[in-house]
């Protein structure tokens, strides 16, 4: 049995209803994450149609178009030989549910709805969705007869399961679910799941993502494990910014952290990560006590290795050491987030610049500022070939 995974996670720079654009970023960022030899690669929440698609959410053909994408990429060849979580929404007995596609060469195995919805702050989910609300629950989805052609099937479990490899076991939370009292990743854990995957639509706000690094760090120190976090990026056509910064945390350790203010539509990031790490940290009595009367799960098996036999000789692939915490300071946060948020809103608005009335007072010289640093942010995107 192996025991060194090398896992993908990214940040992609989404616009909503951009359908052949958000499929090309998707393919682009699995591509990434095949040569650079990662078995997993997990993506932004509904990163398939967008995630500010509000009212949108709310039409049927959006669905159909979500499955028409979902089929290019099960389809396509180059997209095979890797374990693939997906965000899309999905319309099961007439509810909309938000959902992670987990797929592998071409085949679905999981639909795993969002269990508990963001319906707080700017965030208004429980307008356009249904919370699954039933965990450990799983039933039969009735797939698309253009799926179920490919699939070979005609229908694919949809519910609150976990996916089984003969190497690890890994569930899938999504957003809102990492900052609920009572996480999934709790009870998965304790059920023996060893990888967890966050897909989020996570905007920025002034040090909100402390409290995500501070949320994901805590859950692996309790109970172990590697914790994959994907973001989306940029202004994808609503007010928000959405700040990236995907990152891979082992036993509350950070092994790989991507950028958080950023003007790349597509960033990668990867960690070789050495699953006998969680085993090991996984030694109290306590916590296997409490894990005999965890809930247990539906586990979706799989033949496909998460690990390569190759690697355990291979003295050149070690397990990727800590890192650092890269974080801004306040003034930073000021400065950068809402620049980025103007380059994509000018970029995707296609308008020529900014007017801004010089009246003097404290508002015009704010937004000033703001367009300097957004220029100054795009000009050393230039430098760096962006």
């Amino acid at each position: 049995m192996g025991r060194l995974m090398t896992v993908a996670t990214c940040s992609l720079n989404q616009w909503a209803l951009d359908w052949e654009g958000n499929l090309a970023r998707i393919k682009q960022s699995i591509k990434e994450a095949k040569a650079r030899g990662a078995t997993l690669r997990v993506g932004p929440e509904l990163e398939i149609c967008g995630y500010g698609c509000l009212d949108h959410f709310l039409e049927g053909d959006l669905y159909l178009h979500c499955w028409e994408m979902l089929l290019d990429i099960l389809k396509d060849p180059t997209c095979h030989g890797i374990l693939l979580d997906l965000g899309m929404p999905v319309m099961h007995r007439n509810n909309r549910f938000n959902c992670r596609i987990i797929a592998l060469d071409g085949k679905i195995l999981l639909i795993r709805p969002k269990l508990w919805l963001a319906n707080d702050g700017n965030y208004r989910e429980m307008r356009h969705f249904i919370p699954w609300g039933r965990p450990t629950h799983v039933e039969d989805y009735y797939l698309p007869r253009m799926i179920a052609s490919v699939q070979g099937s005609q229908k694919v479990p949809i519910g609150d399961a976990v996916i089984s490899t003969p190497d690890t076991c890994f569930g899938a939370e999504t957003c809102e679910e990492l900052f609920t009292p009572n996480s999934p990743h709790n009870a998965m854990g304790l059920n023996g799941v060893e990888i967890f995957t966050n897909s989020s639509g996570s905007h920025h706000s002034l040090r909100k993502l402390d409290t995500r690094i501070s949320l994901i760090q805590e859950a692996t120190r309790k109970n172990g494990g590697v914790y994959l976090y994907s973001n989306q990026q940029g202004c994808d056509g609503d007010r928000l910014y959405y700040d990236g910064c995907a990152m891979v945390i082992v036993n509350g350790d950070i092994v790989a952290q991507g950028s958080q203010f950023s003007l790349n539509d597509v960033e990668v990031i990867t960690a070789v990560v050495d699953i006998e790490a969680v085993r090991s940290y996984r030694f109290a009595p306590s916590r296997g006590l409490q894990s005999l009367q965890a809930p247990t799960y539906q586990r979706i098996e799989t033949a496909f290795c998460l690990s390569n036999n190759k690697d355990e000789f291979d003295t050149k692939v070690t397990p990727s050491l800590r890192q650092v915490l890269r974080v801004h300071k306040p003034e930073e946060e000021i400065a950068l987030g809402p620049a980025c948020w103007l380059w994509d809103y000018l970029r995707r608005s296609k308008a020529a610049g900014f007017l801004v009335p010089l009246s003097g007072g404290i508002d015009s010289c704010a937004t000033a500022v703001i367009v300097f640093s957004m220029c100054r942010i795009v000009m050393n995107a230039l430098k760096d070939g962006n």
